[in-house]
C-alpha cells in the first residue's frame, strides 16, 4: 500500500436509547491508502455508518468520538459541518445504494453533475455543462448530450448509478465510499458498474472504500477486506485470502453462501457465540 489517504483510530459512533446509549460503531480502526477497501457484514453490523460517520453525516442526537479520523491533513474529528461541506465532493465522496433516493427529481441529472462541479471547482456554467458531458461518457453512457437532459424517473436503475458515480467523481476527490452501489441491480449491470469504478479509480489513483452484503462480490474486486460484527471489526484480511478467514463470524457467513455444483438440502445457519460480543465490550 502507498501513501495513507484516510487515517481512522477507534472511531466510535453512539445513540442514545431507552435503556442506555446504543453504539453503533465501536473502536474501529483501519487506514486507507490507494487501494480497494472491503468492508461486509450483516445488515446492522456497523458499514454504512462507519462511512457516515467519516463523511460527517451522523446525525443528532447520534454522537461520533474519535481518536484519530484524519483524512490526509484534516482532522475530521473536530471538524465543522461547515469544514465537511467543503470537503464532501472535492477530497471525499459518497455513493449511496439507490440513486432515486440520491437524485433530485425537478433537476436533469446534467444539470446536478455540473451543479457539483461549479460549486467545487467555481467553473463557469458552459466549463460545468462541458465536465459533465466528459464524465457522463467516462462512465460509458452513451448519447451524453440526450442523457444530460434526462430527469431521474427517466433513466434506468444502472443509468442512475453511473449518474451518481458520475457527479461524486466530477470534482476529483481522493476517496469514494460506495455504499451497496449494486444491490438494486442485475447481476450483468452490476458488473459493468464495478468495472467502471474500478477503471476510474485506478487511472486516478484513488482510494475506494466499498461497502457490501456480497462476499463473492467484495472478495474478487477489492483488495483489502474488513468483517464487522456488532459494530467492530473482527478480522482483517487480503480479499484473496478470505475463504481462509479464521473468525467463526466470517466462516459462518461464509459457510452460508450458496455454492454453484454444490446441492445442498438446506443452507448452514450463522451460529452466533454470545462471547462474540463479550469481547467487543
Amino acid at each position: 500500500m502507498t501513501d495513507t489517504l484516510l487515517a481512522v483510530r477507534n472511531l466510535r459512533v453512539t445513540y442514545p436509547g431507552d435503556d442506555g446509549d446504543v453504539r453503533a460503531v465501536r473502536n474501529v480502526s483501519f487506514t486507507l491508502g490507494r487501494e480497494r477497501l472491503g468492508i461486509v457484514g450483516e445488515s446492522g453490523s456497523g458499514k454504512s455508518t462507519t462511512g457516515r460517520a467519516i463523511m460527517g453525516l451522523v446525525g443528532a442526537p447520534g454522537r461520533v468520538e474519535a481518536e484519530e479520523l484524519r483524512l490526509g491533513d484534516t482532522d475530521l474529528a473536530h471538524l465543522s459541518e461547515r469544514g465537511f461541506r467543503k470537503l464532501r465532493g472535492q477530497r471525499i465522496a459518497m455513493v449511496l445504494q439507490d440513486p432515486k433516493y440520491s437524485l433530485d427529481p425537478v433537476m436533469s441529472v446534467g444539470q446536478q453533475i455540473a451543479e457539483t462541479h461549479r460549486s467545487h471547482l467555481r467553473s463557469t456554467a458552459s466549463e460545468a455543462r462541458r465536465a459533465a458531458l466528459e464524465m457522463l461518457q467516462a462512465v460509458h453512457i452513451r448519447d451524453p448530450e440526450r442523457v444530460y437532459t434526462m430527469y431521474p424517473h427517466q433513466v434506468s436503475g444502472g443509468m442512475g448509478q453511473r449518474v451518481m458515480i458520475a457527479m461524486m467523481l466530477i470534482a476529483g476527490p481522493d476517496i469514494l465510499i460506495a455504499d451497496e452501489p449494486t444491490s438494486a441491480l442485475d447481476v450483468t449491470v452490476q458488473t459493468q458498474v464495478l468495472a467502471i469504478m474500478d477503471d476510474l479509480v485506478q487511472s486516478r489513483g484513488m482510494g475506494l472504500i466499498l461497502i457490501s452484503h456480497n462476499l463473492h462480490l467484495v472478495s474478487s474486486f477489492c483488495d483489502r477486506v474488513l468483517v464487522m460484527y456488532g459494530g467492530q471489526v473482527v478480522e482483517t484480511c487480503a480479499a484473496g485470502e478470505l475463504p481462509q478467514a479464521k473468525h467463526p463470524y466470517t466462516r459462518g457467513l461464509l459457510a452460508a453462501l450458496p455454492q454453484l455444483g454444490n446441492r445442498r438440502a438446506e443452507l448452514p445457519q450463522l451460529q452466533r457465540d454470545p462471547a462474540w460480543m463479550a469481547d467487543l465490550a
